[in-house]
């Protein structure tokens, strides 16, 4: 019985789209991040003058808020992921399960 739902649940379209579109969405996301990530180290080794530039009169370089930006962004592209997998992702898999269970 666990095999015939298995095989209802892969053969089902509603299935087959949220695996899709998650795991297309997961790896644009991924992407984005690598880029990101190892832009700034790309930046650290290669840029050091760059990062190296003093914002005002105190200790503060131009390195510090672009360090906090990858920071942000981890944090912006894990609500953007979130709040899709909470509307979208979960309506399909209900749709899913639903289907299932018939």
């Amino acid at each position: 019985m666990e095999a015939t739902l298995a095989e209802r649940i892969a053969a089902d379209p509603n299935y087959q789209k949220l695996r899709t579109q998650r795991s297309s969405f997961g790896w644009q996301l991924t992407i984005a991040m690598l880029v990101v990530y190892y832009g700034f180290i790309l930046l650290i080794a290669f840029s050091k003058d760059l990062l190296a530039i003093r914002l005002g009169e105190g200790v503060m370089t131009l390195g510090i808020p672009i360090g906090f930006g990858v920071i942000l962004f981890t944090i912006l592209i894990t609500g953007i992921y979130v709040r899709r997998a909470n509307s979208e992702f979960d309506d399909l898999t209900e749709k899913v399960k639903r289907e299932a269970l018939k």
